[in-house]
């Protein structure tokens, strides 16, 4: 008996469903937003040795700086809080920014450096002017908090339902904590969904179908040739 000549029919189905997936998963990634979403907002931080900045962990309503301290806010689009958050441009000293107020008794002394972002952190449909960056010297009491520190050298603040701070000396005029980006409110230059790009899913479907009816055949010719 003549011996079975070699298929040379093609791959197997489960060959072509694993080539499939494989360019599936490309095309996932490319129409993925390479963007991360970030928030607009006021980071706060605590002055540190030499001038630099450390992220605060406690809010300004339970943070109850020292005398001499040195208290720095910056707004900006950032994550969403810790580590990563843009810090204030200017160095705080406390010497320098407090050497104009006396110390009186009864009384602590705290820096406050704010740094109001750039024009690209208000987002391109403002047309509000940034204010410079400023320092300020709080002589309060010294029990005072953070954010009685920053009501008495920056006001109005302004806070949402939550208590959460939205705006130093009034700015930013509206909004508070804004998603930005990716997986936020859609900003002005985004694409409209449907306007343009690969729609993954009737490609996708297009493509199983493909393999389907591929791996039909495939068995159907086996059937045929044994």
């Amino acid at each position: 008996m003549r011996p079975h000549a070699a298929r040379t029919s093609g791959a197997s189905p489960a060959a072509l469903l694993a080539t499939l997936l494989g360019a599936l998963l490309v095309l996932a990634a490319a129409a993925s937003p390479a963007e991360a979403a970030g928030y607009r907002y006021w980071s706060f931080w605590r002055g540190a040795d030499g001038g630099g900045w450390a992220y605060q962990q406690q809010g300004p309503a339970v943070a109850v700086p020292q005398d001499g301290a040195v208290d720095g806010w910056r707004f900006a689009v950032s994550p969403d809080g810790g580590q990563d958050a843009a810090k204030p441009r200017t160095a705080g000293s406390f010497a320098d920014i407090c050497a104009g107020t006396p110390a009186q008794e009864g009384q602590k002394r705290v820096a406050v450096v704010l740094d109001f972002g750039t024009a690209g952190d208000t987002g391109v449909s403002s047309s509000a002017e940034v204010p410079e960056p400023r320092t300020a010297c709080a002589a309060v009491t010294p029990r005072a908090t953070s954010a009685e520190v920053l009501a008495a050298v920056a006001p109005p603040l302004r806070y949402d339902t939550n208590g959460l701070l939205c705006a130093i000396a009034g700015y930013p005029k509206a909004g508070c904590a804004d998603q930005v980006g990716a997986a936020g409110a859609a900003r002005p230059d985004a694409p409209k969904a449907g306007s343009g790009g690969p729609d993954i899913g009737p490609i996708a479907g297009g493509a199983l179908v493909a393999v389907l009816a591929g791996g039909a055949v495939w068995q159907a010719r086996r059937r045929r040739h044994p």
